[in-house]
C-alpha cells in the first residue's frame, strides 16, 4: 500500500504501460468537474435573478397598493365637490326626482 500511495504522489501512473486509460480518466474526471462548476455559477446567476425580480414585484405591488389607496380618495364625493368648485359647480339644494315612464303595450 504504501507503495502504490508513493507511486500515486510521484505521477509514475500517468507514465507506467496502462497511461492511455489514466490520462483519459483524468481527462473525463476534468470535464465532470468543470461541468459541474458550471451548472452551479449557472444556478446560482437564476437565484440571484429571482431575488431581484421578487424584490421588484414587492416594490411594485406596494406602488399599486398606494396608487390605488389614492384614486379612492380622489373619487370619494367630498374631493370631487372640492375639485369642481373652482369651476363653479356645487350641489343642488333639491333632491333628485325620479322620473318614470310608463309605455303603453
Amino acid at each position: 500500500m504504501k507503495k502504490g500511495l508513493l507511486d500515486i504522489l510521484k505521477g509514475r501512473f500517468l507514465v507506467s504501460g496502462d497511461a492511455p486509460k489514466n490520462w483519459l480518466f483524468l481527462l473525463f474526471a476534468s470535464f465532470l468537474a468543470a461541468l459541474m462548476i458550471s451548472s452551479s455559477h449557472r444556478a446560482d446567476k437564476k437565484v440571484t435573478k429571482i431575488s431581484e425580480l421578487n424584490e421588484e414585484v414587492r416594490a411594485m405591488r406596494s406602488e399599486f397598493v398606494a396608487l390605488r389607496q389614492q384614486l379612492q380618495q380622489m373619487r370619494l364625493e367630498s374631493t370631487l365637490r372640492v375639485e369642481v368648485v373652482d369651476n363653479g359647480l356645487k350641489p343642488t339644494a333639491v333632491p333628485p326626482q325620479k322620473i318614470i315612464v310608463k309605455s303603453e303595450e
